[in-house]
């Protein structure tokens, strides 16, 4: 994504920028269906940041590229605090990843939880 911002003033194709949207679209929606039927913490936030990066993408495609600049710095640093959170939780449970076995979690690491929820 980077390298694409960096050198915004190659992707002047219209029909590259539509395939770009068309593209970035289908990774969002895919990644999103896909972490709906996930178990697996990490997973389902590796999968929220490919929707994200299908974001940045779709933003770059519309010609946005201070925006784009602006979403892939903020997403970095709340991307490293939720994953320091999920860290966290899933030492807390004993290595386990399933959030099916995650219920009542905010009662024992309350300021975990309200981190994770930001």
């Amino acid at each position: 994504v980077y390298l694409l911002i960096r050198f915004n003033n190659v992707l002047v194709d219209m029909f590259f920028l539509k395939f770009l949207l068309l593209f970035s679209g289908l990774t969002m929606m895919m990644a999103g269906i896909c972490a709906n039927y996930e178990f697996d913490l990490k997973k389902i936030i590796a999968l929220s940041t490919l929707s994200q990066l299908g974001l940045m993408m779709s933003i770059l495609s519309m010609g946005f590229y201070e925006l784009a600049f602006f979403h892939l710095l903020t997403h970095a640093m709340f991307k490293a605090l939720l994953f320091m959170c999920a860290g966290v939780i899933i030492h807390m449970m004993n290595n386990n990843q399933d959030i099916r076995m995650m219920g009542g979690i905010s009662f024992y690491i309350p300021l975990t939880s309200l981190c994770m929820n930001i």
